[in-house]
């Protein structure tokens, strides 16, 4: 993991963008209805690398491209941020949020026609597609292979368990709540593949010497960060000021590179 550069990178970016803006004095906290006054309250499913992972030596406990990307949005509107480690189900659902554990979720999630019906959405901020990992050495050469006798393990809730139940010819689709017990699931030999988010497989496989993705999906998904519906203190304008602002900035692109694009 390349965690020491993107802290390094990151808080030194960040430190520019405070200073750029004049300081806490002249930054804006808005109206907003938060969970606590000046901080944003931000769920999200762990770990999902390279999106949101624990982190020791992280000021906030977390890194990774969501966390480091809406704590900078959070810096844009003076606020500061506090990450809490929720259920990915109950982000999707909106129910932790409406329960008044955070104000915003930012967990890799797919922007979706069902569950904009139940959230509002920041602007997109990523783009991803869908792909299966195996074991090397596996006899699964795609999608095709995945017939009835054998197992292919998913994340509960997620646009992932959707493709599967949708394309896996005859497998059986087996659902974890933890991202994290899929690759524990089959490295123990209980599936025979993985499938889920293209990146989050391709991190793991790079970190992991017996293991392969073997097909990609093209599904044109779209990540945002997700709120309750018709929030009426401005949060959702607020978030997306932000992170075209973050984007201006040429931050985005940094930790784009430091998370996407480095060896």
């Amino acid at each position: 993991m390349r965690i020491t550069t993107r802290i390094t990178a990151v808080l030194a970016v960040l430190s520019l963008l405070v200073v750029a803006c004049g300081g806490d004095d002249d930054a804006s906290t808005g109206d907003f209805d938060l969970v606590s006054a000046g901080t944003l309250t931000v769920c999200t499913d762990v770990p999902y690398p390279p999106f949101e992972f624990e982190d020791p030596d992280s000021p906030i406990g977390y890194r990774g491209f969501d966390i480091d990307l809406i704590a900078a949005i959070a810096e844009e509107n003076g606020l500061e941020v506090e990450i809490i480690a929720t259920g990915f189900e109950g982000l999707e659902s909106g129910t932790t949020m409406a329960a008044g554990t955070c104000d915003l979720a930012a967990s890799a999630m797919t922007i979706t026609d069902a569950r904009a019906e139940r959230l509002d959405f920041s602007d997109a901020y990523y783009s991803a597609d869908q792909s299966l990992l195996v074991l090397e050495g596996s006899e699964v050469a795609g999608i095709d292979d995945l017939v009835e006798g054998l197992t292919v393990g998913v994340q509960s809730g997620t646009t992932g368990e959707q493709y599967a139940e949708e394309n896996v010819p005859g497998a059986t689709v087996t659902a974890f709540e933890n991202p994290g017990d899929l690759f524990t699931a089959l490295q123990a030999g209980q599936l025979d593949a993985v499938l889920q988010d293209l990146p989050v497989n391709e991190e793991y496989a790079a970190n992991t010497g017996d293991v392969q993705v073997i097909a990609e999906f093209v599904t044109d998904e779209n990540y945002g960060f997700a709120m309750t519906r018709d929030r009426e203190d401005g949060l959702v304008d607020a978030v997306n000021t932000g992170l075209q602002a973050v984007r201006d900035s040429g931050l985005y692109d940094e930790l784009f590179a430091e998370y996407f694009l480095a060896g």
